[in-house]
């Protein structure tokens, strides 16, 4: 690949996705777009680079932007923010919206669903306090293969392994071999839907809780600083913001504030109430597709 293609590679994929590559990733590109290239005939880089520049090939552009983007998740990863959610958002939340009894979360890099799946065990757990309430999940990546294997709730033994406990794993999936399923009753707590986050989010509505994590560590600063802002206006004042551990809001928006002494975890500050002042709650209070939760 030369330094030109490279280049154009670079700037096509910031567009297209936010994914910011130094001159030292080309070795990465290289390795994951050269698979790509095979499998659909293209018989180099350069020929691949050829086709994008044209502008005319929709599937390929998705592809090659799929292939590039980190798909890395596991269930409970990190644990700390599910132990959040379980000891501090989850308890505020119920106190806070006890008059509607309505939830919403948005997992809005959810990867192959492992995230969203570990927030709906977590929902499940508590079910005796949710009694009555509606509680929606929301699942989102730019990815749609990553997706489509979410719906499914499909796991290798390899997979359930990574995070979850073996309590959890026996009670909420059911085994075929070597594979997994999560068990229908948490697969319908959770929806799907491509979304970039470079792209206006404001149809999905308000949150109570957005999971935003290990996706702002690709972006540049600007990127960072525009999304978190369009975040706290999917936001009521005391709704919950969580990032991953190499991430922070510091110096990029003052839409949030972090809370003490729980690493990752943010309000909305005095600043994100004045902007995330709309009628996106209304509308989301009117949301067809919210379901009751079930004991």
């Amino acid at each position: 690949m030369t330094p030109t293609e490279f280049e154009f590679l670079k700037t096509f994929l910031k567009t297209r996705s936010g994914l910011v590559l130094s001159n030292e990733k080309q070795y990465l590109v290289e390795s994951r777009l050269l698979p790509l290239a095979r499998k659909d005939g293209i018989a180099s880089l350069s020929e691949l680079v050829t086709k994008l520049q044209r502008g005319t090939d929709r599937k390929l552009e998705t592809a090659v932007v799929e292939a590039m983007t980190t798909n890395e998740s596991f269930f409970f990863r990190d644990k700390t923010p599910f132990e959040n959610f379980t000891n501090t958002m989850l308890p505020a939340l119920l106190k806070a919206r006890a008059d509607r009894k309505r939830l919403r979360i948005w997992c809005a890099a959810a990867s192959t669903g492992q995230e969203p799946y570990s927030l709906a065990i977590l929902l499940k757990e508590a079910a005796a306090r949710l009694s009555g309430w509606r509680v929606e999940i929301i699942g989102t990546d730019i990815s749609t293969e990553v997706l489509d294997k979410a719906k499914t709730g499909v796991y290798s033994q390899f997979e359930v392994q990574r995070g979850l406990p073996i309590q959890m794993l026996l009670k909420y999936f059911t085994q075929n071999g070597d594979i997994w399923q999560i068990n229908p009753d948490i697969r319908s707590m959770v929806q799907w839907r491509m979304l970039n986050l470079l792209e206006s989010f404001s149809s999905l509505g308000e949150f109570d809780v957005i999971f935003c994590r290990n996706v702002l560590i690709y972006f540049d600063q600007p990127t960072k600083s525009d999304i978190l802002n369009r975040l706290a206006k999917q936001m009521p004042s005391d709704g919950y913001l969580v990032l991953g551990a190499a991430e922070t809001v510091v110096g990029l928006s003052t839409a949030f504030q972090p809370v003490p002494g729980l690493r990752g975890l943010y309000n909305r500050g005095a600043a994100g109430a004045e902007t995330g002042a709309s009628g996106l709650g209304m509308a989301a209070r009117g949301s067809a597709t919210s379901r009751l939760f079930a004991n």
